[in-house]
């Protein structure tokens, strides 16, 4: 887990009591781990930039989501833990549900999403795992599932709203520096993607030869058409055990 006592102070607050602005601010390594800080480097203009025009968003009157104090919880985890890369598009767009993870949302959300109810059916189909009445993945997160939205803010009410306003570089730099890990001897990090959909098989070329498990979107509107029967979740597993990394443990708390 990432021991920063300024991330710990600031997940803890109240979502409206730390803006924008004031994230823009902060040093890196102040919002994320030591090791992302260094690996984001590169795109801090562009990090800072975006978290500007997100406080111009909330000047003008609209609710952005996740809150400010969610939106880099991606990189909280240590991108030296990094062994599955899920990627999403971007967050839930209703109020509540986005808490900076690809796909999960706040515990209490009921009903879940449906696109995570079909994930949870498939994940139930592949491994027999049961299926939960919450959505709260963040025990995939502890296990270094790097849980990523391609773009990691939306306006509330409006899905794709901040396509195009600079997060694409930022997480093209997170894809990058996860993919581009080594080890001394100069093999590669163990490391396999999960590919839901035209917006996540974008980073495809980004990820320098690392196996991918691809198949369509768990939308209701894709899952019919390649994403049931896909077997991600063992597939993923046996991919770890070949690169000689251990199984992720999919089922999740009853409780979270």
């Amino acid at each position: 887990m990432f021991e920063s006592d300024a991330l710990f102070e600031l997940a803890q607050q109240p979502a409206d009591a730390v803006g924008f602005a004031e994230l823009a601010l902060l040093p890196l390594d102040e919002l994320m781990a030591p090791d992302w800080a260094a690996a984001l480097a590169g795109v801090e203009s562009e990090l800072r930039h975006v978290l500007t025009f997100l406080a111009g968003e909330v000047a003008a009157g609209h609710q952005v989501l996740p809150a400010p104090s969610n939106v880099l919880r991606a990189f909280r985890q240590p991108l030296a833990d990094v062994k599955v890369l899920i990627v999403g598009q971007d967050p839930y767009p209703t109020p509540g549900h986005a808490v900076g993870l690809s796909f999960s949302v706040d515990p209490r959300t009921r009903p879940i999403p449906r696109s995570l109810a079909n994930i949870y059916r498939e994940l139930e189909a592949d491994l027999g795992v049961p299926a939960r009445v919450h959505g709260d993945l963040s025990a995939w997160a502890d296990q270094g599932v790097l849980l990523l939205n391609r773009v990691m803010t939306v306006r509330a009410g409006s899905p794709g709203s901040h396509r195009g306003k600079g997060w694409e570089k930022i997480t093209t730099a997170a894809v990058t520096a996860v993919a581009g890990r080594r080890r001394p001897d100069g093999s590669r990090q163990p490391l396999v993607a999960v590919l839901w959909g035209k917006d996540a098989d974008s980073v495809r070329p980004l990820l320098d030869g690392a196996p991918a498990v691809a198949s369509a979107h768990p939308s209701p509107l894709s899952a019919s058409r390649g994403f049931f029967g896909s077997r991600p979740f063992s597939r993923v597993n046996e991919l770890l055990r070949s690169q000689g990394a251990p199984d992720v443990t999919w089922e999740l708390p009853p409780v979270p």
